[in-house]
């Protein structure tokens, strides 16, 4: 598809319906740098969106060609060795990068948020795989760092740390210190783990402010010494992390640090302490929920809105959002201590109030009863129309994902997300077996981490439902979507809309409790291959888990065939389809 530039600002073009940043290289770093041009999607089709987007872009990437600069100096002049003192202060980057990264996947909504709420998306994130895959990685490394064995991963990861933003060095070829600095890399990962493993459980663990390196200190913003103002910092975090955020997660931040300024002021970085923390927090426990919708409220600032709410004696929101928003403000901080000298400790550190529900009790797989009501419901037995999906007709809506989407959930263990977001083009045929390739190829596809890419083969009950021919229909009308009529939500997710309609769907058949969810369909997936007799490992693999071990580091994974025999034996035992057979109508 041919990309066409733009007018209204230099770097913006178009590719379809899409606006892309686009960028040459400098000619004095082209030949080092790692890219042919600096060339991204936008994720927008709206044009003024598009414009406030890039010039955003394009700041962030002249900042990185600049950090390539200061990068190519320091190549020119490598170092014979590190000191002890740069190792560890190394190592301690490592390790609060690390506990950042991880704090960042949690205020995602992972531990705040019910699954099927409006604005939440579940799919991009589980508990459970988050934790197996930690405490698979973890146990890798102890084993390497038990037996003073260094893999490749962390100098590579050496190399990455001595190139970063503020750090800036390099090492010769032959330096004695790159084995050093790789072990002490090692200890911060498992110190690292050891920390998230704590914050798994429940713990409090903040994210530690490191400074930079004293020869590579960043240089202040300001002439007087105070500081750059929160609101210039907070406008160039949010210009960074925009570019891999959804739109909605930038607006959530952005107005959290709005209304964090609204409470305590906009001053230098280094003025702000803890007090400042507990005021927002204060303002936050008298809150309500939806509080900008209240019209009691409509047009307040926060601190007012708060006051107001609290002498009408409207409910505060819980616990689970306020811990949401002071998360987003925490990261803030962390990510600003990074990057400025001036930066106090995090005001935001240990400020989250105690939640005793842990997320990985809040779903459950559907019962038997539960399934047979869900499958017996008007919009797959007859519905009036596809308006009214919810009252009984006849109408069968076999076009429409609201009839595939959970079939296909129940008979693969795949996510809502993964589902929503197929093309026609990833159902396949190879060998004889039919299978979905679920994958991240489109502007308009997302994965919650490279292992989730995977070949899932369709199940004899899918076929005998009738799914092939709806793909093959698909596939006759020229759709690029399996499910053209799900369409995708302001925040960049199909599964934002569609959450809704399950959660809908559930409450119509009066099933919906706090344990189930569209996301216990992949659960009643894994019951079904424990009770079917399919081994673990190939289980892991049709759902998309990191497999464990040793044996997840080696290999290509299992065979097509293999897949397609576990399929074939998967069972939901008491569960009768068959009134949902084409020829049964």
């Amino acid at each position: 598809m041919k990309t066409v530039k733009v007018t209204g600002h230099p770097r913006l073009y178009r590719r379809g319906a899409r606006y892309y940043h686009r960028a040459a290289i400098p000619q004095d770093i082209q030949a080092s740098y790692p890219k042919a041009e600096e060339t991204f999607s936008l994720k927008t089709s709206d044009y003024q969106e598009a414009l406030r987007c890039v010039r955003k872009a394009a700041v962030e990437v002249d900042r990185k060609f600049d950090q390539h600069r200061r990068w190519m100096a320091a190549q020119a002049q490598p170092l014979d060795a590190l000191t002890d003192e740069q190792i560890e202060h190394l190592a301690s980057l490592y390790h609060a990068s690390l506990l950042d990264a991880d704090e960042e996947i949690r205020m995602e909504g992972i531990f705040e948020e019910e699954p099927g709420e409006p604005g939440t998306d579940w799919e991009r994130w589980d508990f459970d795989e988050y934790a197996e895959e930690l405490e698979d990685s973890v146990g890798h490394t102890r084993h390497l760092y038990a037996r003073g064995r260094v893999d490749t991963f962390f100098r590579d990861e050496a190399e990455d740390v001595l190139s970063w933003d503020g750090v800036e060095l390099a090492l010769s070829p032959d330096s004695p210190s790159w084995r050093p600095l790789a072990r002490a890399l090692q200890a911060a990962y498992i110190r690292a783990g050891k920390d998230m493993q704590s914050r798994n459980e429940g713990e409090i663990v903040p994210t530690p402010a490191v400074d930079k390196l004293p020869s590579q200190a960043i240089a202040s913003a300001s002439d007087d010494g105070q500081g750059p103002l929160l609101s210039a910092v907070a406008k160039e975090w949010i210009a960074e992390k925009s570019l891999s955020w959804a739109q909605k997660t930038s607006n959530d931040h952005r107005t959290t640090l709005d209304n964090f300024i609204t409470v305590v002021g906009d001053k230098p970085l280094d003025a702000y302490a803890k007090a400042d923390g507990r005021a927002f927090k204060s303002v936050l426990m008298k809150l309500p929920s939806n509080w900008t919708k209240q019209k009691p409220l409509q047009g307040l600032a926060i601190d007012k809105a708060a006051e107001r709410a609290d002498k009408l004696g409207i409910a505060p929101m819980s616990g689970k959002n306020m811990n949401k928003l002071i998360g987003y403000a925490a990261a803030f901080w962390n990510w600003a201590a990074k990057h400025y000298d001036e930066c106090p400790p995090n005001p935001m550190n240990g400020l989250k109030v105690a939640i005793k529900k842990r997320a990985r009790d809040e779903r459950d797989p559907f019962t038997l009863e539960e399934l047979r009501a869900i499958f017996r419901a008007p919009v797959f037995t007859g519905c009036k129309s596809l308006h009214h999906w919810r009252q009984p007709g006849t109408l069968i809506p076999r076009d429409s994902g609201m009839y595939w989407v959970p079939l296909i959930a129940l008979f693969t263990g795949a996510r809502m997300g993964e589902v929503l977001q197929l093309y026609v083009s990833d159902v396949k045929r190879e060998h004889g077996i039919d299978f979905i390739d679920i994958n991240s190829d489109g502007d308009d596809k997302r994965l919650k981490n490279p292992n989730s890419e995977r070949l899932t083969p369709i199940h004899p009950e899918l076929r005998r439902l009738g799914f092939i021919d709806h793909v093959q229909k698909m596939r006759q009308r020229g759709s690029q979507r399996l499910f053209p009529d799900m369409p995708m939500g302001n925040d960049g997710y199909y599964s934002s809309v569609y959450s809704k309609r399950f959660r809908a769907l559930l409450d119509s058949l009066k099933i919906k409790h706090d344990k189930n969810a569209f996301h216990s369909l992949r659960h009643n997936f894994e019951d079904a291959c424990r009770n079917s007799g399919i081994d673990k490992e190939v289980m892991d693999a049709l759902q998309g888990h990191t497999e464990s071990g040793m044996s997840g580091r080696y290999g290509n994974g299992y065979e097509l065939r293999t897949l397609n025999d576990a399929i074939c034996r998967l069972e939901h035992r008491g569960l009768v389809l068959n009134h949902l057979y084409p020829d049964a109508h």
